[in-house]
């Protein structure tokens, strides 16, 4: 709330004025709207462009332009839809006990997912900032866009940056795997349950968990341990990369 009060201030937004206060309730509202609104819509036409993580984000982005509403103003009262996230993560124990079979049929392999998905997913984000020339916030903010979302928040704050910028870089990256991914495994005749399911989950956490189930179930559920593990190492690392970026 500290950050969010210090840059309205430089946009000289008052906060605490009724005005304010009821558009940040109103754009909550809308944001829910929208969500549960395309969630339905989505369920009677099964279109990929007409998913809730694709066209509530689009409509919302799209409002904000037009009516020149600053960010500030809209994470006034929706930044509780990204704080829950954090509680989130505790549900992750459920899937870890379910397929608590596959950990121990396939630990090395699942090892070895996790470690080249962080490694592959912290070096290219920095590569990709380096050669764009992008600044030193923004390439913070996409270094843990492979993992999901209630991991990267946690990495975001250790490396210093906005939890809500790392939040939209794993939107993105999640929503691009889950377009290109399959066919860019076909093409590398990747094929094994195990190895797709690993790929997913490491590179696109859980929007590509979410296409890996709909492959098959193994995939799913391989997935699905591997978001889970690459965002607790992403996390256990994440002091020894704010080090390194000082």
């Amino acid at each position: 709330m500290s950050a969010l009060t210090s840059s309205s201030a430089q946009l000289g937004i008052d906060l605490a004025s009724p005005w304010v206060q009821a558009q940040g309730a109103g754009w909550l509202v809308l944001t829910l709207l929208l969500f549960y609104g395309s969630r339905r819509l989505h369920q009677r036409v099964s279109s990929l462009w007409l998913s809730p993580i694709i066209l509530t984000p689009t409509v919302l982005i799209a409002a904000l332009l037009i009516t020149a509403t600053p960010y500030e103003v809209y994470a006034l009262h929706t930044r509780w839809l990204t704080w829950m996230l954090g509680p989130a993560t505790v549900a992750f124990a459920f899937p870890i006990f379910q397929q608590r079979g596959l950990i121990r049929r396939y630990p090395l392999t699942l090892a070895i997912g996790v470690m080249t998905g962080v490694v592959l997913g912290v070096s290219s984000s920095w590569a990709l900032a380096w050669l764009l020339g992008l600044p030193d916030e923004v390439m913070r903010s996409i270094l843990p866009r492979s993992v999901s979302s209630p991991f990267a928040m946690p990495v975001a704050t250790t490396l210093g940056v906005e939890p809500e910028l790392a939040v939209m870089c794993v939107l993105v990256t999640g929503v691009f795997g889950m377009l290109v991914g399959q066919g860019w495994l076909m093409w590398l005749k990747v094929r094994h349950s195990v190895a797709v399911g690993s790929a997913f989950g490491a590179a696109t956490h859980g929007v590509g968990t979410a296409k890996a189930w709909q492959i098959g179930a193994q995939e799913g559920a391989v997935s699905s341990l591997t978001m889970i593990f690459s965002g607790i190492a992403l996390v256990l690392l994440a002091p020894l990369l704010a080090r390194w970026l000082a």
